[in-house]
């Protein structure tokens, strides 16, 4: 999913110039001496928390299933937050550009890590920008988080370092979890949102690529990628429909309906934290083991 639309509003700016003035450029040591992160999405921000546990105070600005980081606009409490940040975290390449804007309104700075930028990946027109579904580049993010963090706190720089180690290692499990998803599987997608992780377990993505261009560019989809993906679940050409739970159009509730009744699972995934999740290793353990699930019966 590519940006849609943007905030960008000369009030927008004129609030956020001040905010900026009233906060000023730096950030104050907080009084209950925990170290202020403000992360983009919860996404980003649960793998802050990951590293840093009890020594940091972490703020989502996209905090629930509800807000869509492509279309989402600013607030004064949001610019408010990012001016007083010690450590700000986003996912960068266009996907919460809304954040990048603050940042480079009121941030300007500070420490600053964005996952794409630590990923090594080069930016392409084609490059998928869900990076947090990346699970290496997840693991560049939680170390950059732990060498920031004690960068601020040099005191806790060891403890922040073995909380990264110990998050690295979880997500290895997850990773030789996925390995051992049956190979030569193929998938359909409503929206490329988890093709991360689907590579990584050799799954093919049968999806038509005018398909999911479409869905990126949020333009209409083309009449014959629709009937082509249509026919690939109504054919059982495919071993799974993954559904982006976040998105629900009469087009995806036609596909998962197709689904069901072709007896191919639909797998759902989101691109920000279920509500009641806080735990990132625990969100994507969750969808790998349902995809595991669902493609053993096939």
């Amino acid at each position: 999913m590519t940006v849609r639309s943007r905030w960008a509003g000369v009030a927008v700016l004129a609030m956020a110039a001040l905010t900026a003035a009233a906060c000023g450029n730096g950030a104050a040591a907080p009084a209950d001496g925990k170290i202020k992160v403000v992360a983009s999405t919860d996404v980003w921000g649960s793998v802050v928390k990951a590293v840093g546990g009890d020594a940091v105070n972490v703020t989502s600005i996209i905090d629930d299933p509800t807000k869509d980081p492509h279309d989402y606009e600013i607030k004064p409490t949001d610019t408010a937050a990012v001016a007083g940040a010690q450590l700000l975290v986003s996912n960068g390449i266009g996907y919460d550009d809304f954040f990048a804007k603050t940042v480079s309104t009121v941030g300007a700075g500070k420490p600053s890590v964005v996952a794409f930028d630590v990923s090594g990946k080069q930016k392409a027109a084609d490059t998928n920008e869900h990076v947090f579904y990346d699970l290496p580049t997840v693991k560049k993010v939680a170390d950059k988080v732990a060498e920031d963090l004690g960068g601020i706190d040099a005191s806790r720089k060891a403890t922040f370092d073995a909380n990264a180690k110990a998050f690295d290692a979880k997500l290895d499990d997850v990773l030789t979890q996925i390995a051992k998803i049956p190979a030569g599987k193929k998938v359909v997608v409503t929206e490329p949102v988890a093709n991360y992780l689907l590579t990584a377990g050799n799954l093919a993505d049968a999806t038509p690529k005018q398909f999911e261009e479409a869905v990126e560019a949020g333009t209409d989809i083309p009449v014959a990628a629709v009937a082509a993906t249509n026919a690939l679940i109504a054919n059982r050409q495919v071993d799974a429909l993954v559904n982006n739970a976040q998105t629900e159009t009469d087009l995806t509730n036609q596909l998962k309906a197709k689904a069901a009744t072709a007896g191919i699972p639909v797998v759902d995934v989101t691109e920000t934290l279920p509500a009641g999740t806080t735990d990132y290793v625990g969100w994507i353990g969750k969808e790998v083991d349902a995809l595991s699930k669902a493609l053993a019966k096939q």
